[in-house]
């Protein structure tokens, strides 16, 4: 007969942490974890259902996002800083992966649904028994859980009360519990710097999350095409695909170059930008398809979708300055001019109503900023290594 002792010691036989300079990837079980996000924000994309939403459901929409991202970039932190693979992390992974299931169901459906709140809890208690199990690694690793333990326990508690309120009465438990959670690593980063995240795995990660973001937003785009579409429908059609695959090249060319890799430490501030950047870019694809449903119908586009696009289009523009500020410790003047430049253009752009025209002015404004937007970011990534091997020849003499 095993004890119940024994059992509980065989599950805190922690894994080893990871070193800072060991190269780093994606495993397959975070690939598929993956998986399961790509319907929950497919969900969360879903409430956008009228053709000009109010203020309330677009930041219900966004609030729903926000959870979804929280819930998936807890489990990549712990991924970035501990070695995951052996059974039992599978395991717990793997009933992670039901609970974000459940959210995903009761995504549509929240607040009534309880499968949301309850989804959430299950996530969160697998990461908090994840954090448990690696406590007694080192004192740097207690300090750096006692944070995350404390800080993420009572926002667990919080979404554990909603289940005993109407449903009125949740999102109010939901938005404190989030908060609570979302000022933890700020509140802790002391700590959490002594245990730095994975130069190399968390921006991957954190990526290949974007991409998904982006992928999920042109559903909305492909969706809205018909079998045959008219010329003018094609014309949107593919002029709308141009805006986020421009976007894609600005992004991915910031990350081929590494420039946040030097400068992540605790990653907080990395990671808080892409869950605006992520938000924009969802709201993004359902412009993108309401302008081809527009474009199919013959109307000129609405003035609040108009607004929503150069809304999310200029977010993602400030975004990236952001993360430029943060990778290089400053914004080049040259890149903060060519951003600010855009975004006029694209409020400009926004009183042009018959999407035949506006779509494709804004696919060639995006497609210019990425053309140049890339080659600044390949000039300044390659100041950068040569900066830090001065650096590095300064120090080894």
């Amino acid at each position: 007969m095993i004890r119940p002792r024994r059992i509980v010691r065989r599950w805190r036989l922690a894994p080893s942490a990871l070193p800072g300079d060991e190269p780093r990837h994606a495993t397959w079980l975070e690939l598929f974890f993956d998986l399961i996000f790509v319907l929950a924000l497919a969900a969360v994309q879903d409430r956008l259902t009228d053709a000009v939403p109010d203020v309330d459901e677009i930041l219900r929409t966004a609030g729903l996002f926000m959870i979804v991202w929280w819930a998936w970039l807890g489990q990549a932190f712990y991924d970035t800083r501990f070695d995951p693979d052996d059974l039992r992390h599978r395991l717990t992974v793997l009933v992670g992966m039901v609970g974000a299931g459940m959210m995903t169901v009761g995504a549509r459906d929240a607040p009534d649904s309880l499968l949301l709140p309850i989804g959430y809890l299950v996530v969160r208690g697998m990461l908090l028994a994840l954090y448990l199990r690696v406590r007694a690694i080192s004192p740097t690793t207690r300090h750096l859980t006692t944070v995350y333990l404390t800080g993420f326990g009572v926002g667990w508690l919080l979404w554990a009360a909603s289940l005993g309120v109407p449903a009125d009465s949740r999102p109010v438990l939901w938005l404190t519990g989030l908060t609570v959670e979302l000022v933890t690593p700020w509140l802790g980063r002391r700590w959490l710097t002594r245990h730095p995240v994975h130069p190399s795995h968390l921006p991957e990660r954190i990526g290949q999350f974007t991409i998904i973001v982006l992928g999920v937003s042109l559903t909305d785009l492909i969706g809205a095409v018909s079998t045959w579409p008219s010329p003018a429908v094609a014309l949107v059609a593919v002029a709308g695909f141009l805006i986020p695959a421009s976007l894609w090249w600005i992004y991915t060319t910031f990350l081929d170059v590494g420039l946040a890799a030097s400068r992540l430490s605790a990653g907080i501030g990395y990671a808080a930008l892409h869950g605006a950047i992520g938000s924009a870019l969802l709201l993004l694809g359902w412009c993108l398809g309401q302008a081809v449903h527009e474009a199919e119908a013959g109307n000129d586009l609405p003035a609040m979708l108009r607004l929503l696009l150069a809304v999310s289009l200029a977010s993602w523009m400030l975004g990236g300055l952001a993360l430029q500020r943060i990778t290089l410790g400053a914004i080049p003047p040259v890149r903060m001019l060519i951003a600010v430049v855009a975004i006029g253009l694209l409020a400009a752009t926004g009183l042009v109503p018959p999407p035949t025209a506006v779509i494709p002015l804004l696919a060639l404004l995006m497609i210019g900023y990425a053309v140049i937007s890339s080659r600044l970011i390949r000039r300044f990534g390659q100041s950068q290594i040569r900066q830090d091997r001065i650096r590095q020849n300064q120090q080894g003499t």
